[in-house]
């Protein structure tokens, strides 16, 4: 029997438990397998062929919920529908505001108050919580409840009591004079109101709905932002040399396109003429441009940075590496099973004992003879009191003061699922490239050659340099105008050692080799040393040695050990530093390295993650010797070099595989999969977008040790709301035999109900001093 997978998007979740209610009618289906997102809003389904879409639909549909799919509006949608939330929460938090004022503090009520306090909550409960009573009857009619069942009814009873305590009860005859004395007048309940507590749990309920539709809205932001990275359309060279400009999705394989610099590569493919650096940074993450040559690969997305490209497509839509990367991303998210939330599992079976608790007591007092005012005011005290009002502050204030602290940080939390992962993760894959090392060039050495001036060599060469925007070239004009790399650099050092940046005349770039020009009446080359050979300026022995050391350490190639040994053994070249050589006048007179320095703060934040009990994976597309030099400087063990753009995927897959959480810190497109894949993704904040909307926290600064951060404020923000939720069904357990017992008024139940609501406040402002 053969199977066919499909996806469909999914509406009227309002939970984790909704998710797994339609996963559980749809493989009811005979060889149905299914798959539901409750972060993504979709379905990932396989069915075989006696199966139809349609029957699909349908059954989801039976489960209470709506199904479709996918549109290309689909994202219109939810953004209405958030606007939506956002406009209901905005009116109720005005409304409510007055009635929970004039409850709490009796100096303010006023004659009448109670009967305004009802104008303003009525529509607070009925349209404000609208979407609560909606998704409350659809569970109801499949037997089901959930938290919506207990905001629903809660908030419910308390009007509906309120408006019979106000029109056949004295509770609208009380003056501002009498509010307190209540419950000794009125044991039965009929003076009593809870106008408060009903807008209340609404507003605060739909607080909590309104963050989860924003983060539910960004999460499809990665995938769509990965698929913006391509070219839009492609100038198709024909046979005859003559060109047309034609979309990108009418691009076939075989088919030959030019690349004019500037643009992006339309696709996957390979030089036929022209030579050019390629920008390949969004995907690879790597700083340095790659020298492209006919007969070199590029990638589709990356961007031509110098000459004139003619490229042959080898792959095109969704064979692309981009597309596949794309495709990564995607099934990351949808394999991602989100943890449900501790309320929603809590309440599926609090919520059936509540009601079975507040109907048994409404009976057994009536049975024994007691008024039916009585009965009803023990049942709807019941009620009051397990009323979530605590439960809905529990997470998204925590969240909120969390998320705030951590701006201050410089940490993003996208969500409550990520602080539930951060604190299982005990594994951490770093990027290197950008994340533990700094992601741009910096000159590391000028090595002269004998009887020559380092200075000298670095003066002229960053004079002709100036006139490239080569990210080689920039790190040596960088270096000639802030001072020696040696010397701490002061603001006249580069004048001072080097003296004033000579003109250059004549400069020519030279794609792929590296530039020339008249600089002080030198003719003056730099680049490649075949481009010196050319010039009849062969590099001595000596400079060869150095040269040649450092290319083999960077490339991972066999190391002779007496040519290190006489290139002035240099930290860079272990780093995997890129080497220039430098000529004039028809003589070679030194070789420049530039390299990708570590960050200062690198070494630091990973023993700060070694503290939180996480071990470091550095993971990078580099050789392995400059790999583990890098690794060495910061300390940590573990090295996997070598890796290829679409492999770090595997690599954290092969890491879960042994069991580990694993937890990804990466900047570049290139790890956007990963990061969709890891437990935990972190994107530094200077890295691309696609990168940052993949993960699950985004350290702003970009410095590795708002990583630990990031884990330490997760774990303790989420302990936060763990013990929020324990201590407001604690309050509210606690309390609900008393209450069935006649023990305890309604308006104490309130004020019981509101005391957990002021714990799970101060105990969330913890979070204001966390570090």
């Amino acid at each position: 029997m053969n199977t066919t997978e499909l996806d469909l998007d999914i509406r009227g979740m309002t939970c984790a438990s909704c998710a797994n209610r339609i996963e559980r009618r749809l493989t009811k289906l005979d060889g149905v397998s299914a798959q539901v997102n409750y972060a993504t809003e979709k379905a990932h389904i396989a069915f075989p062929d006696t199966t139809t879409p349609d029957e699909l639909i349908r059954a989801v549909e039976a489960a209470g919920y709506g199904a479709a799919l996918p549109e290309p509006d689909a994202d219109d949608d939810r953004e209405a529908h958030l606007r939506q939330v956002r406009t209901r929460l905005v009116w109720s938090t005005a409304l409510s505001t007055p009635v929970v004022v004039l409850a709490m503090i009796p100096p303010l009520q006023f004659p009448g108050w109670q009967w305004v306090s009802l104008v303003l909550a009525v529509p607070v409960v009925v349209w404000g919580g609208w979407g609560f009573h909606r998704a409350a009857w659809a569970n109801l009619r499949h037997g089901a409840a959930t938290m919506d069942t207990l905001v629903s009814v809660g908030t419910i009873a308390a009007l509906g009591w309120s408006l019979y305590a106000l029109v056949f009860g004295t509770a609208g005859e009380i003056g501002m004079s009498h509010g307190w004395s209540l419950l000794a007048r009125h044991a039965d309940g009929s003076g009593s109101i809870y106008l408060e507590a009903a807008a209340g749990v609404t507003t605060f309920i739909l607080a909590g709905r309104f963050i989860e539709a924003r983060s539910k809205l960004r999460a499809g932001d990665a995938l769509r932002a990965l698929l913006d990275v391509g070219a839009k359309d492609v100038a198709v060279r024909a046979s005859d040399g003559s060109e047309s400009r034609i979309p990108v999705a009418r691009l076939r394989v075989d088919d030959a396109f030019v690349v004019r610099p500037g643009e992006r590569i339309a696709t996957d493919g390979v030089v036929i003429e022209g030579s050019s650096a390629v920008d390949q940074s969004m995907v690879t993450g790597e700083p340095v441009p790659a020298e492209v040559a006919p007969g070199d690969t590029v990638v589709g997305g990356t961007i031509n940075a110098g000459g004139l490209l003619v490229v042959r497509a080898t792959r095109v839509g969704s064979d692309t590496q981009l597309a596949q990367m794309a495709k990564l991303v995607e099934e990351a998210q949808t394999s991602k099973a989100g943890a449900q939330r501790l309320a929603d599992r809590v309440a599926g079976i609090f919520v059936p004992i509540v009601f079975v608790i507040a109907t048994g007591t409404l009976a057994a007092w009536l049975l024994l003879g007691q008024p039916a005012a009585a009965a009803f005011t023990a049942a709807v005290a019941v009620l009051i009191i397990a009323c979530p009002c605590a439960l809905g502050l529990a997470t998204p204030l925590a969240l909120m003061i969390g998320t705030g602290r951590g701006a201050q940080q410089g940490i993003l939390i996208k969500d409550s699922d990520a602080l539930e992962r951060a604190r299982r993760i005990d594994t951490i894959v770093l990027d290197k490239t950008g994340t533990v090392t700094a992601g741009e060039m910096t000159l590391s050495r000028v090595i002269p050659g004998s009887g020559e001036s380092a200075d000298e060599v670095l003066r002229i060469a960053a004079a002709l340099e100036s006139g490239s925007e080569h990210p080689i070239a920039r790190a040596i004009a960088a270096a000639a105008a802030n001072g020696s790399p040696r010397h701490a650099p002061s603001p006249d050092d580069g004048r001072a050692r080097h003296g004033e940046s000579p003109g250059v005349s004549d400069f020519r770039n030279l794609e792929g080799l590296g530039a020339q020009g008249i600089v002080d009446g030198h003719a003056v080359v730099i680049g490649r040393p075949r481009l010196l050979d050319e010039w009849g300026a062969s590099l001595t022995d000596e400079l060869r040695a150095a040269f040649d050391w450092a290319h083999a350490v960077r490339t991972g190639s066999p190391i002779d050990a007496s040519a290190a040994s006489g290139a002035h053994s240099g930290d860079e070249q272990s780093t995997g530093a890129t080497v220039v050589a430098v000529a004039w006048d028809g003589k070679a007179r030194g070789v420049i390295a530039v390299a990708d320095t570590v960050k200062p703060t690198s070494a630091e934040a990973v023993a700060a993650l070694r503290d939180l009990g996480l071990e470091p994976v550095l993971v990078t597309g580099d050789a392995e010797e400059p790999a583990r030099a890098v690794a060495a400087e910061v300390g940590i063990d573990r090295v996997i070099a070598g890796v290829l753009p679409h492999e770090k995927v595997s690599v954290v897959k092969d890491l879960q595989a042994e069991g580990r959480r694993v937890a990804m810190v990466g900047d570049g497109i290139n790890d956007a999969a990963a990061l969709a894949q890891a437990d935990l993704g972190m994107a530094m904040g200077t890295g691309t977008d696609v990168a940052i909307e993949a993960s699950d926290l985004t350290l702003v600064r970009g410095d590795l040790r708002v990583a630990a951060d990031a884990v330490r404020l997760s774990r303790r923000t989420l302990g936060i709301i763990r013990g929020n939720l324990f201590w407001a069904f604690a309050y509210n357990v606690a309390a609900i035999p008393v209450a069935a017992l006649g023990l305890l008024a309604p308006m104490l139940a309130g004020a019981a109900m509101a005391f957990s609501s002021v714990f799970v406040v101060l105990n969330s402002l913890r979070l204001k001093r966390s570090r």
